[in-house]
């Protein structure tokens, strides 16, 4: 009778939980059983292993074989046990010596040529496995990944084999950041400096850089609006190490794959406007984060707002609030970060042309009222900044006309900004509870007069009031002000003014 265990990790979520692969040989029929809830994937093991092993030039055991994927609760799926699934059966027939699988993990899918193929989650397991002490074995096609856990001690292998001769001591495997293929130059962040004219939007989008504020813009077509919005990651600071860490490891669960190249960059999400709610949020089985979770620590931008299904907006709620979306199935559950800066744009009207000086909006007030009725008013007071745009005089369109202020001279004043929040508070001020609202927010006599007459005459929210002080904190960070003044309020009370437009003739 032999018995080897082999640690391995497994999916959920952004988790990497444990898994003890445990390979037990008896004598009986020959048979392979895989128990503790193997998805149909893990299942099919037992064919793609028993070729590699035979490949490899190993001797695959003729007895009853049972392997048990420990704990038996939590669901196991894809090809990631591969490997220590055939070196559990190694382990345990004596063909490798079974105490070196101690203190080391594994995961890989193997070929049926023994070849180790790439999987993905990758990231969130060499994290954990760090956190535990241990040292990880992943396949070379996912070197890159591992290699940008720096403190993690990640190696690489090409091969079952190959895999077995580092156990063995007859080789040393690399280490995933000597096998990656080095660092690459990441792409270019598109410059604000593109940007003509709009000082009253580049101003928005300064501010909403320096508190972490959504923004949502409406404006005619081609005023621009697309265009600031992909700027925003420009004027961010560069994510930190953990944070960078964490925005990864949410693509490398994703199933579309990381690019290593990117992986200090925020995200920029744009889907299209005909995604679903559940791309939006994430879903399926297992579950898989959505494009909330994927702009977590970046930039979500959401063109033509109106046209998106109700549904799919309405998702946008709770996370908005608290940077987390829980994607709850019959079988199981998981929870994915979703700390994102909402961007959004939209046309005043169906037509596109409602308040603009030519006259040329034909829209009714009937499909004006319509068409703004697609945003819910939970949804429009969740965003901080509302910008109104309009279109740019042909004089500004021209090849010898001046640019606009570069993104990296905006990015200072948005990094002193952040510094100053930081100092004060310890988080940016779009994210300040209630108590910390308090403290860092107070108003003076006259400020809190305004609020108050800016509140009844606007009919604003109690949501609406907080995110109204909270842009006027920031806008006075900008101004390097201690305190927040008459004018830093006026100006942050002039985002919360009512975009629908009064309609052209019928």
């Amino acid at each position: 009778m032999g018995l080897a265990l082999v640690h391995s990790r497994a999916r959920a979520g952004v988790l990497a939980p444990p898994v003890q692969v445990e390979v037990h040989l008896s004598g009986g029929l020959p048979t392979t059983q895989i128990v503790g809830l193997p998805a149909a994937a893990v299942r099919e093991s037992r064919d793609r292993v028993r070729a590699a092993i035979l490949c490899a030039q190993f001797e695959y055991p003729q007895r009853r074989i049972t392997i048990n994927l420990a704990p038996a609760d939590l669901p196991k799926d894809g090809g990631r046990f591969d490997l220590p699934i055939a070196l559990g059966i190694l382990a345990a027939s004596g063909q490798i010596d079974r105490d070196r699988l101690a203190g080391c993990e594994f995961l890989g899918e193997l070929g049926l040529t023994g070849e180790l193929r790439p999987i993905d989650g990758v990231l969130p397991a060499v994290l954990a496995a760090a956190r535990d002490g241990r040292r990880l074995v992943v396949p070379a096609g996912s070197a890159a990944e591992a290699a940008l856990a720096r403190e993690a001690e990640a190696y690489v292998a090409r091969t079952l084999l190959e895999t077995c001769a580092g156990l063995d001591g007859r080789t040393s495997l690399p280490r995933a950041a000597e096998a990656g293929a080095g660092p690459v130059a990441a792409p270019a962040i598109p410059d604000l400096a593109d940007v003509r004219g709009q000082a009253q939007a580049r101003r928005a989008l300064e501010i909403a850089a320096a508190g972490a504020h959504h923004l949502l813009m409406s404006g005619p077509p081609g005023c621009g609006k697309t265009l600031l919005a992909s700027r925003l990651p420009g004027l961010l600071p560069e994510a930190s190490e953990a944070e960078a860490l964490e925005t990864a490891a949410v693509h490398s669960i994703s199933g579309r794959g990381l690019d290593p190249a990117r992986w200090r960059q925020r995200p920029f999400r744009a889907p299209h406007h005909g995604a679903s709610a559940v791309a939006l949020a994430g879903g399926g089985s297992p579950p898989r984060p959505g494009e909330i979770s994927l702009a977590h620590n970046g930039v979500l931008f959401l063109d033509e707002l109106p046209e998106w299904s109700r549904a799919a907006l309405e998702v946008l709620r709770e996370p908005l609030e608290s940077g987390r979306v829980t994607i709850s199935r019959a079988a199981r559950s998981a929870e994915f970060p979703a700390r994102f800066q909402l961007v959004a744009a939209m046309n005043p009207c169906p037509c596109g042309w409602a308040g603009d000086p030519s006259s040329r909006c034909r829209c009714t007030p009937d499909m004006v009222r319509r068409y703004w009725s697609r945003l819910s008013g939970p949804l429009l007071d969740r965003i901080d900044l509302h910008l109104a745009m309009a279109r740019l005089p042909p004089a500004l369109l021209r090849a010898d006309a001046p640019p606009g202020e570069s993104s990296a001279a905006v990015r200072v004043r948005v990094e002193a900004a952040r510094d100053r929040q930081q100092a004060r508070s310890g988080i940016l001020n779009a994210h300040l509870d209630a108590p910390g609202l308090a403290a860092a927010c107070r108003l003076d006599d006259a400020g809190q007069q305004l609020l108050e007459q800016a509140a009844e005459r606007l009919q604003l929210t109690a949501r609406s009031l907080h995110r109204v002080l909270r842009v006027a904190r920031t806008i006075a960070d900008l101004d390097a002000s201690a305190g927040i003044g008459a004018a830093h309020l006026a100006e942050a009370l002039g985002y919360r003014t009512p975009l629908a437009p009064v309609p052209g003739p019928a």
